[in-house]
């Protein structure tokens, strides 16, 4: 066979695998409890319902169901999602502003596709997902990191590397964050940075990339306004998925932004794949007509409330006290985020876990600068309760052993 390496294209060469998925091949046997993936708990799927709805969907409307769609998406689902859009977010959008996508990941591709030469410099989160900072990466992007704390992507330190990147006359293409209950580290970011947020946008002339796949799973609290809404100057991009709110096997997001960009956007996603699942699209605006999606949300958001708490009480149980070990308290989503002390290494700890049958992901590994090797993240929302407990109970005793090696 030939050489395949000296025929493959530069973004193909640039396309690394996720680190995720390495991990899930070796968390992958039963034995194993695993808090890796962010997976959504197979007990959330309306299964019932779905069963109903795809016979009436089959039965009246097969013939637009197993056709080809337009590539802008069906408007029967865009009438759902404008509602939806007008009645949770006080957001305004036309059928023009919404574009239909195979899940919020081929939304960040389509990003990296519209925006991104290379050595082009966008800023990201410290920590990021890992899913963005794949797509970006392999475009070529030069990311830049800005640390987040409990508040969100601290401010400050935006506002001093975009007057660096603006005087050096860099072209800075976007900033890429994940506002509510963030992945990896599970935090939101208030009101009075996503306030200061658009405002440095209209300064510095950039686009905001809010990437929003958790934002209806909140347990407590009163949620800040979408950025979004916020901005006056078309300025965002948002992303959304049915994929942790329904079922992540529909493959099925949305993207909301001003008339110009999902344009360019839907020229972009014809030359990929046509159209999103017709089918798939005529399920969801059909659970979403008959109102069982707003009956749906609460049964998601008590399920991995739960869970949460479970989490959170076992860490607190387990945990060695007083070692300079903290984790978040997420008012929602689906992780949370493990801090270590600075002088040890979860990436160096992961094979004590795999022995132990216990797994997370690496916090490194949503850092673009490769640090947050004392971090890692844990997802509540898949394993059950008896594993919860068991496995926080497993991964306290890999952290007890590795603070005993110091």
């Amino acid at each position: 066979m030939i050489d395949l390496t000296k025929n493959l294209a530069t973004m193909n060469r640039r396309t690394k695998s996720s680190v995720i998925r390495e991990l899930l091949k070796l968390t992958n046997r039963p034995e194993i409890i695993s808090f890796a993936g962010g997976l959504p708990n197979p007990g959330a799927f309306p299964t019932e319902h779905m069963a109903d709805i795809a016979l009436k969907v089959i039965k009246e409307n097969a013939r637009e169901a197993f056709q080809y769609g337009s590539t802008e998406g069906l408007p029967v689902l865009k009438d759902q999602i404008v509602k939806m859009l007008k009645e949770d977010e006080g957001i305004d959008a036309g059928h023009q502003n919404i574009l239909i996508v195979t899940a919020s990941q081929q939304g960040l591709d389509l990003v990296g596709r519209t925006f991104v030469d290379p050595s082009d410099p966008i800023i990201v989160e410290l920590p990021s997902y890992i899913g963005g900072l794949q797509v970006f990466g392999s475009y070529g992007a030069r990311m830049i990191g800005v640390h987040a704390d409990d508040d969100g992507m601290r401010m400050d330190e935006l506002e001093k590397k975009l007057e660096i990147l603006r005087n050096e006359e860099e072209h800075y293409k976007f900033i890429y964050l994940v506002p509510d209950f963030q992945n990896p580290s599970g935090v939101t970011m208030s009101l009075e940075r996503r306030q200061k947020l658009v405002d440095l946008s209209r300064e510095f002339n950039v686009l905001l990339i809010e990437d929003s796949p958790y934002r209806q799973i909140r347990f407590e609290g009163k949620a800040p306004p979408m950025l979004y809404k916020l901005d006056k100057e078309n300025n965002v991009i948002s992303l959304f998925t049915f994929s942790k709110t329904l079922v992540p096997g529909f493959r099925l997001g949305f993207v909301v932004a001003h008339e110009s960009i999902i344009k360019k956007f839907t020229v972009l996603k014809q030359s990929i794949d046509l159209c999103t699942s017709p089918m798939n699209q005529l399920f969801a605006a059909e659970f979403m007509k008959q109102g069982l999606f707003k009956e749906h949300l609460p049964k998601i958001v008590n399920m991995y409330r739960a869970k949460k708490d479970l989490m959170i009480s076992a860490l607190e149980r387990y945990m060695p006290a007083g070692e300079g070990i903290s984790w978040t308290k997420p008012e929602g989503g689906l992780f949370l985020w493990l801090r270590l002390p600075e002088y040890m290494s979860a990436d160096a700890m992961f094979k004590d876990a795999i022995s132990k049958n216990v797994a997370y992901v690496v916090g490194s590994a949503f850092h673009c600068d490769g640090s947050g090797q004392n971090t890692a993240r844990l997802n509540f929302s898949y394993s059950s309760d008896e594993q919860i407990e068991e496995g926080i109970r497993r991964l306290a005793s890999v952290v007890k052993d590795n603070l005993k090696k110091r």
